[in-house]
């Protein structure tokens, strides 16, 4: 590999069209880092969305920002680095942070494939160019407008649709929601909202024969999703909860779940995703793959991840007029067919970030050099 010479970092700003609601808050803006990593004649660009607060996850944008220029970045310059395995061992050092090294992770990676000039799909051992995706939709302000949304979802063919659920905005919405698309795949994601003293309810949904129900408890909890899992028929999927492999081979120990989701910013960016993929294929455990509204950008990396084996559902992959006006990454995200997406054949992940959106939204930013 290339000696990295230089590496960029910004911190962007991206104003959805209108407020992501869920059961962690209301988002009218998605703070997101973009890393660009300079080798020689070669270049790669990572993209992670921690998001402006640390309501996801104990990380938020500002500070995943800092700790890349300060403290993370600085390890990998004037290094020559082989594999995504050796450049986590590099940033092992530093605890957790996983959206931080997930940015430099995909970085490396569009660089990796852009040397070989293969895409990166093929490089990670995806298995086509077309991946299925489904529809996402947040707490609106009325049930009726969800299902009025949704219609349309269904009408363009989408072969799933996942709910944002939380307490307010729960059993009386499924029941609707199902007595309109009493045939159509749902799955419902509580964002950790719940505790198990919540059985008897999700008892009740658990009669609307729903795909699963996605992180329902505590975002680090296994044992009480084990729990619950043994009170219901629909799957759990546990997404918060599984940030290694270690997390994947207790699940399964334990029966915590029916589905793992894998996001590359929560777990550390590609070389860990493939790795949890790999243990979950393992264990028996099917995935998916899941976002956190990232540009054109980050959204290219999770299209490559999706095309693995052992990705059975309909991942969280969305169309740029879906959530932004303009996309920072170039080309924007765009169906290909119903509820499809086709990847790129140009080197890396085809996408990169158009210099004007970049320029307009970004907060800071700095270029280190070896």
């Amino acid at each position: 590999m290339y000696k990295i010479d230089s590496i960029e970092i910004y911190y962007v700003e991206m104003p959805l069209i209108y407020p992501f609601r869920t059961a962690f808050g209301n988002d009218t803006v998605i703070g997101s880092i973009l890393v660009k990593f300079n080798a020689g004649d070669f270049y790669g660009w990572g993209e992670s969305s921690p998001w402006q607060y640390p309501t996801y996850s104990s990380e938020w944008a500002r500070g995943t920002f800092l700790a890349i220029r300060d403290f993370l970045a600085p390890c990998l310059l004037s290094q020559s680095i082989e594999s995504g395995q050796e450049l986590q061992k590099k940033l092992y050092w530093v605890k957790g942070n996983y959206f931080a090294k997930a940015a430099l992770d995909l970085a490396w990676w569009d660089l990796y494939a852009k040397s070989l000039n293969q895409p990166l799909w093929q490089v990670i051992g995806g298995q086509g160019d077309t991946v299925e995706v489904g529809a996402d939709f947040g707490i609106m302000d009325t049930i009726d407008d969800l299902i009025k949304t949704m219609e349309v979802a269904v009408q363009q063919g989408y072969k799933r649709i996942k709910l944002k659920y939380r307490p307010g905005w729960e059993l009386e919405m499924i029941r609707a929601v199902r007595n309109s698309f009493p045939k159509t795949v749902i799955h419902v994601d509580c964002n950790s909202a719940y505790t198990l003293d919540n059985l008897l309810m999700f008892q009740e949904l658990d009669q609307y024969n729903l795909a699963m129900i996605e992180q329902p408890l505590m975002h680090d909890d296994l044992i009480d999703h084990a729990e619950l899992q043994r009170h219901l028929r629909t799957p759990i999927c546990l997404d918060e909860s599984i940030t290694s492999t270690d997390h994947v081979r207790k699940a399964a120990k334990v029966k915590a779940c029916g589905w793992i989701n894998i996001k590359p910013g929560r777990v550390g960016g590609i070389t860990n995703a493939i790795a949890i993929h790999d243990a979950s294929q393992a264990a028996g455990i099917p995935c998916w793959i899941g976002g956190m509204l990232e540009s054109a950008v980050g959204g290219a990396f999770c299209l490559s991840l999706a095309t693995l084996p052992n990705v059975k559902y309909p991942s969280d992959i969305f169309p740029t007029e879906r959530f932004y006006r303009k996309d920072l990454g170039c080309p924007p995200m765009a169906l290909s067919g119903p509820s499809l997406m086709h990847l790129s054949s140009n080197p890396g992940i085809g996408v990169e970030p158009d210099p004007n959106q970049l320029k307009k939204l970004t907060v800071d930013s700095v270029k280190l050099t070896a």
